[in-house]
């Protein structure tokens, strides 16, 4: 596992941890509970996750604090995790 993706699972996780928050993400990548689950993994849904917190600078914000990364150390795991 990269550091990349270790970085977009915590924030996948944070994300989830906020029921508005999941349902929102659930609702704008168009996947239910189970396909999330399934597909936690990939690359591409891990750097949809982050690009769905960076498209909500709060939300940014506030994941990077609770994962105490700064929220550029987010945005660049996002770029890795697209050229994978």
């Amino acid at each position: 596992m990269t550091n990349a993706e270790a970085v977009a699972l915590q924030a996948l996780a944070w994300t989830l941890g906020d029921p508005a928050r999941a349902a929102r993400l659930l609702d704008l990548t168009g996947l239910d509970p189970a396909a999330l689950r399934a597909r936690a993994a990939e690359p591409a849904l891990l750097a949809a996750t982050l690009r769905f917190l960076e498209s909500h600078e709060p939300d940014l914000v506030a994941c990077a604090a609770a994962l105490e990364t700064p929220p550029q150390a987010l945005v660049l795991a996002r770029e890795q995790l697209e050229r994978a």
